[in-house]
């Protein structure tokens, strides 16, 4: 093989050698960045913490508070996600960058600036929450205003994802479709998503980690009741606060392996779909 040949089989954009200073500051980043959840996670793995406190009742009760409500705010943030993802992935109208803006505050928001927010609309004397509770609906404070603050601070994630995921199918197909007598449901369930799937699925792996570490909204909006409102992020500042660095500790790395596990599996759905896109091509 030519010298040529072999650097056309390379990857666009690889470089053969290394620019050494550049790579110097890049390992010095690196480790700055990744030292502080190392030491975190060998602490909780090595001292025997994670294993010792992980069965605590406050630790144990707060992790399955936390997969239900992020479960519970998935469902809704792809019920509500993927029609407004479709829409703005698929129309222009007067309006939709205004939109597309106030879907994306909440990233951008600290998180107890949403909490606040939330309270002000929702709370008992908010703008809505002062008719709910005439009704005798009251939301804040509860499990469910955990799941309302999950889901205004994940949401965007999806909404963001699904709708790049969107605009990248071919239309060409999908009016392929059109044509051989497909209905615009047969479209959308058998070539819309399985195209966007990769997207789609990254976008929801993405808002479920975000709903798992929210603190500032929650704590905010819900509060820090245990066995109802606390959850796992919430023990771990709770748990530190009151002294006992074993539990917070143990938490945390709980936080930090599923946060990884997350930010894998979005990196297999992304190359998944790089894969196919080399693929069809």
């Amino acid at each position: 093989m030519t010298a040529r040949a072999a650097a056309s089989s390379r990857p666009a954009g690889t470089r053969k050698g290394f620019d050494w200073p550049v790579a110097g500051i890049a390992a010095l980043a690196g480790v700055a960045l990744g030292l502080p959840v190392a030491v975190l996670l060998a602490r909780a793995l090595f001292d025997g913490s994670l294993l010792a406190v992980a069965g605590l009742e406050v630790v144990v009760d707060a992790l399955a508070l936390s997969l239900v409500t992020t479960a519970v705010s998935l469902v809704i943030t792809v019920a509500i996600g993927l029609p407004l993802a479709l829409v703005l992935a698929r129309w222009s109208f007067r309006g939709s960058t205004l939109l597309e803006t106030a879907i994306d505050l909440p990233i951008v928001l600290p998180p107890s600036v949403a909490g606040l927010a939330l309270l002000l609309l929702l709370g008992r004397r908010g703008v809505v929450g002062d008719q709910l509770h005439a009704l005798g609906i009251d939301i804040p404070f509860t499990t469910f205003a955990v799941v309302v603050a999950q889901t205004f601070v994940s949401a965007p994630f999806f909404i963001r994802s699904a709708r790049t995921g969107f605009a990248s199918v071919d239309r060409h197909l999908e009016d392929a479709a059109r044509v051989d007598g497909a209905s615009e449901r047969q479209v959308f369930r058998a070539i819309t998503v399985p195209l966007a799937g990769a997207a789609l699925a990254a976008g929801m792996v993405m808002s479920w980690a975000r709903s798992l570490g929210e603190f500032g909204a929650t704590i905010m909006f819900a509060g820090n009741i245990e066995g109802r409102t606390q959850t796992l992020p919430l023990v771990v500042y709770g748990q530190f606060q009151g002294g006992n660095l074993d539990a917070s500790i143990a938490a945390a790395a709980i936080l930090v392996l599923a946060a990884f596990g997350v930010l894998v599996a979005v990196r297999v759905f992304r190359w998944g779909r790089v894969l196919d896109l080399r693929g069809a091509g």
